[in-house]
Formats: C-alpha cells, sequence, structure tokens
C-alpha cells in the first residue's frame, strides 16, 4: 500500500485528463488529486496555492513541446522533494525526453501501450529515479543493444584489421579534415609526413585487401572505409590536443 499523497495533473487535452483522473481514481486511490492545470500559469497558480507530492506532466502543452521541460526544470529548482513524473504523447521525440531527463525527472511513461500503472506511480512516490513505462523501455533497450554493438563492432574492425592508437588518431584526423602536415603536429605523433604517407599506404591494404574495383583509394575514400568499419566513430570525431 502507499501512503496518501497530492497530486497535481498537467495536462491541455480535457479527453486525456479525464482518462487520467479515472486511472488514479480507479488504479490509486491513495491519490488526491488538488488541482488540474492545462498550461503553465495555471499550474504555477496552483502548486503556489498548494504544494503536492508528485506533479504528473505532459510535455506538449498548448502545441509547443519544450513548456513541459521548462516546468520540470524550474519546478525540480524550486521544489527539491516534489516528485515530476512525464505522462506524454510525445512517443518519437527522442530529444524532449533527454532533455527532460536533464530537467531532472523522475520517470518517463509514454501514453501507448500500457499507459500509467499503479506501479510507476508507486515506484515514483517510493523515491526510484528513472521509472519508464514499457513503451520507452522498450526504446531505450533497442538504442542501448545499438550503442553496444557499435562498440563491439569497432573492438572487432581494431583487431581484425590490426589497427594501433597512431592508425586511429590519424584516420580520426583525416576525417576532420586534418592535412598530413597538420597531424605530424599533434602531441604524440612521433611521425613525419613521409611516414604518414607509408601508414595511410598500409592502410588501404589492410582495410581493402580486394582493392577498390581498379579505382584509385584517396584519403577520404580511406576514412569512409573506417568508418564503415567503426575503425573510428562518427559520433566522436574530436581533435586531440595539439
Amino acid at each position: 500500500m502507499m501512503n496518501p499523497f497530492k497530486v497535481i495533473i498537467v495536462e491541455d487535452v480535457a479527453l486525456e485528463l479525464k482518462g487520467t483522473e479515472g486511472i488514479f481514481r480507479n488504479e490509486i486511490p491513495e491519490a488526491e488529486i488538488i488541482g488540474t492545470a492545462e498550461n503553465e500559469p495555471a499550474y504555477w497558480r496552483l502548486i503556489k496555492q498548494t504544494k503536492p507530492d508528485l506533479v504528473l506532466l505532459d510535455l506538449g502543452l498548448g502545441g509547443s513541446t519544450t513548456v513541459g521541460v521548462e516546468i520540470c526544470r524550474h519546478t525540480k529548482e524550486a521544489y527539491p522533494d516534489v516528485k515530476v513524473l512525464i505522462f506524454t504523447g510525445e512517443i518519437l521525440n527522442e530529444k524532449l525526453w533527454v532533455d527532460v531527463l536533464d530537467a531532472g525527472c523522475d520517470g518517463i511513461c509514454l501514453k501507448s501501450g500500457e499507459l500509467l500503472t499503479r506501479g510507476d506511480v508507486s515506484s515514483v512516490m517510493s523515491g526510484k529515479k528513472m521509472v519508464f513505462n514499457q513503451p520507452i523501455l522498450e526504446k531505450i533497450i533497442d538504442r542501448f543493444k545499438h550503442s553496444v554493438g557499435s562498440q563491439l563492432a569497432k573492438q572487432e574492425a581494431i583487431v581484425d584489421y590490426e589497427i594501433d592508437e597512431y592508425d586511429e588518431r590519424f584516420l580520426r584526423h583525416l576525417a576532420l579534415g586534418y592535412t598530413k602536415e597538420q597531424i605530424t603536429n599533434l602531441r604524440g605523433m612521433p611521425f613525419g609526413v613521409k611516414s604518414l604517407e607509408k601508414r595511410q599506404n598500409e592502410l588501404i591494404q589492410k582495410l581493402f585487401p580486394n582493392g577498390n574495383g581498379g579505382i584509385g583509394i584517396n584519403a577520404t575514400r580511406l576514412v569512409v572505409r573506417a568508418l564503415e568499419l567503426r575503425i573510428i566513430d562518427i559520433d566522436n570525431l574530436v581533435p586531440d590536443e595539439e
């Protein structure tokens, strides 16, 4: 059993508000809905009058997707002990989920599949962080598996193609548009231009063991191949200190 608690629901679609109120009434009788708000001004008036234990917050209010993020951020700054559970129909906007997690929300439930459950609310009220329902968990797991798969592919490629740290650094800086002369000036890169040209030719032999259909392989094609093989990571193309 949960202890009794007070909740404010922030939702701008009347039909969805009614459905959410029904979930609380039927599934979570410990909750006392002390107010509902369809926009930001109404919400701030409410929370100043009576502080809730939980804010159930829709992100898309009045056609804006960012208002909910700001409500979450300012609520957590002003009332750090108030729980904020996101209940949103923004089921494709991953950037928004990241923003609201950064803003300090206690969890995200997407309005698809199982909707809001007693277990979700109970988890938040018991102090758990990052409470997610099944629809968003599936998306997070997919991303996690993809990320791990990419890391494994990189590790395997580095072993399979016998790539050392200097190869990786060389390819990464070529991808960033550095000339060989600039790469020789990097701290920890103990090679001259001639040595880098030799290294480039060796990399071409490694990454194109069957040639390239008789077409010459320049630095750009080499870099693209390294990206394809995950030897360098397009999401982590950062230069070393010079």
